[in-house]
């Protein structure tokens, strides 16, 4: 399974943007403060995060970031996606090849498995981290109607 650092960074990064966004525009050293992410790699993602419409920066005295959607409209997979993380639990990145050109015995295991966490990471809402951050509440998966799943996004590095 490959969710990496990238991927996780960027969820508790946009957790943290929902949970202080109400009275003004949220800076990147305050997320950086709170979460101990470096500002630098807070701004590579914030940069994906803002070219995939998620985020939005405002200028000047007070500046920051915003979400670009409510939180209800913004899926785990979503965020994940923004930031060209991959989630792919095949050893052969999903192009069949991996024993000998060929799919491996327990190729279509992962592929389905796959599947399942991308249907399960875009049945999860900002909203719902939201939800489990200030109330305790379980975090809640909703199951999206075909036209409401994210598609994944080719971002140029």
């Amino acid at each position: 399974m490959r969710l990496t650092t990238k991927g996780r960074f960027a969820v508790t990064a946009m957790l943290d943007l929902a949970l202080n966004e109400e009275e003004k525009p949220v800076t990147l050293a305050g997320i950086s403060e709170r979460q101990g992410i470096s500002l630098s790699y807070l701004e590579q993602l914030f940069s994906r995060l803002r070219r995939n419409g998620l985020v939005k920066s405002v200028r000047g005295p007070g500046g920051g970031y915003r979400l670009a959607k409510v939180q209800t409209d913004i899926s785990v997979s979503d965020i994940i996606t923004a930031v060209d993380e991959l989630i792919d639990a095949t050893q052969c990145g999903g192009k069949e090849n991996c024993h000998e050109g060929k799919p491996c015995m327990t190729h279509d295991l992962w592929s389905s498995l796959n599947t399942k966490i991308l249907e399960y990471l875009s049945g999860v809402a900002l909203a719902d981290l939201v939800a489990s951050q200030r109330e305790g509440k379980e975090i809640r998966f909703t199951v999206r109607r075909e036209s409401q799943r994210p598609q994944p996004v080719q971002v140029a590095a």
